[in-house]
């Protein structure tokens, strides 16, 4: 069944709020984590203790009053019996080796796993098939998980081993967590709201949108955006498997679903950079790399509304053609002798170039007053384009970067035409200043 939209983003919305008063700079970690369990993604935590991370994973499950909460810290010593339950003794009787799994994880909606990477061998291959299928193997029989999202943490990332790299790669959404930073942040730790958490959601809003998120087509546009983004990460030696790129591509439909939409727009992409990197310390390259993927694909997306490639190249046409059209004028002005065929070639040329210069002029110098006038309610415009979307004003910037590119494009016309004609492009007058 496809969600109700209107009534889902209220209520995400609200829910953003509720945790943002309780959990401070974690703004951008509540939306993401919206995200990874909307889509049923696994979503994994850096950072060291006292950071709120359980705290933040418990509330989530509060917002849909599920009682099927499990959350566990694992050490060396952990024993498979404390995460999956014990062994019932009357099946032993029967030689069956079947766990009691009520009210351990393989039962649970909601879960936490501190320190996960500390789990030994035997608890790692049960959890590989419960994180990536919703499966636990309990015996003889392949029982399925109600799993709806599993928050893991760790202090530190896992050692080179087989297993835990095999575990690591389970979970596609990863953020490091730090303490708090602003003295403001510290100051309102000591008011925040102690009331427990309304439910907000029904299960059946995330069932909803799961069903609905592999319908959502996926442009072809997208699609090599997404082999384009490969390519940079290969350039700059990051690896990335197939499996882990559908993924994020599914990550992408749900966000689609989210905001409405059929087809995945480059909106749904934003939150991609947490899904890329192997360490922490790879974050700001990724970012870079898929910040100048992001605005390429900006561009050809408004290319309807103001299509500066075309621009560009009318332009680039005849700068190319610049000297020799300007070194014709100067020959007409002083006289020079020129052939009769040579001389008609260079002014229907002049033509030519006249009124293509002068029809390109005023119709970018149109788009880009129009796009003046949108520029001052470009954050309500973008939010309607993915209202997980946090920091707005970082995108209505990079709308005023094309803005800026398209002024650079019309300057280049009218200085073109001045050096070919002596005179300025009749009614493209333009204000740089604003």
């Amino acid at each position: 069944m496809k969600p109700n939209a209107a009534q889902l983003q209220r209520k995400v919305e609200q829910s953003i709020v509720l945790l943002e008063k309780r959990f401070l700079e974690r703004n951008e970690l509540i939306r993401l984590l919206f995200l990874a369990m909307m889509s049923g993604e696994n979503a994994l935590l850096i950072g060291p203790p006292g950071t709120a991370k359980s705290q933040l994973a418990r509330a989530i499950a509060q917002l849909f009053g599920t009682e099927h909460w499990y959350d566990y810290l694992l050490t060396r010593f952990t024993t498979p019996d404390e995460i999956f339950g014990p062994v019932s003794l009357t099946q032993l009787k029967q030689d069956q080796y079947v766990r009691k799994t009520k009210g351990y994880l393989p039962t649970a909606q909601f879960a936490f796993l501190d320190e996960i990477f500390k789990a030994n061998s035997a608890i790692l291959n049960a959890l590989l098939s419960i994180l990536n299928e919703r499966v636990f193997f309990n015996g003889r029989e392949k029982e399925p998980v109600p799993l709806l999202f599993l928050i893991a943490a760790s202090n530190e990332l896992p050692e080179e081993n087989e297993q835990l790299a095999a575990l690591y790669d389970r979970f596609l959404i990863r953020y490091e967590v730090e303490y708090l930073k602003t003295a403001s942040s510290y100051e309102a730790m000591f008011n925040l709201p102690t009331e427990p958490l309304p439910t907000v959601f029904s299960l059946y809003d995330v069932k909803d949108v799961k069903e609905t998120a592999p319908n959502v087509t996926i442009p072809e546009s997208i699609v090599y955006f997404l082999y384009r983004l490969k390519q940079d990460m290969e350039e700059k030696e990051f690896l990335i498997s197939d499996r882990r790129l559908k993924k994020i591509a599914h990550v992408w439909q749900t966000s689609a679903v989210l905001n409405n939409r059929d087809a995945v727009t480059i909106w749904d992409t934003v939150y991609t950079p947490h899904m890329l990197w192997d360490v922490p310390e790879d974050l700001p390259v990724l970012t870079e790399i898929f910040e100048a993927r992001f605005t390429e694909a900006l561009k050809a997306e408004i290319e309807s509304e103001l299509p500066l490639r075309r621009y560009q190249q009318t332009a680039a046409r005849w700068m190319e053609k610049e000297s020799d059209l300007h070194a014709f004028q100067f020959k007409k002005e002083i006289g020079a002798k020129m052939g009769k065929e040579q001389a008609d070639n260079y002014r229907n040329l002049l033509e030519v170039c006249r009124q293509e210069v002068e029809d390109t002029a005023r119709e970018l110098r149109g788009r880009l007053v129009e796009w003046q006038q949108k520029e001052g309610d470009l954050p309500a415009y973008i939010y309607k384009k993915n209202y997980f979307i946090l920091n707005v004003e970082k995108y209505a910037v990079k709308y005023a970067h094309l803005r800026i590119e398209g002024e650079r494009i019309l300057q280049m016309l009218q200085g073109l035409y001045r050096t070919i004609f002596d005179r300025e492009i009749p009614g493209v007058e333009y204000d740089y200043t604003l």
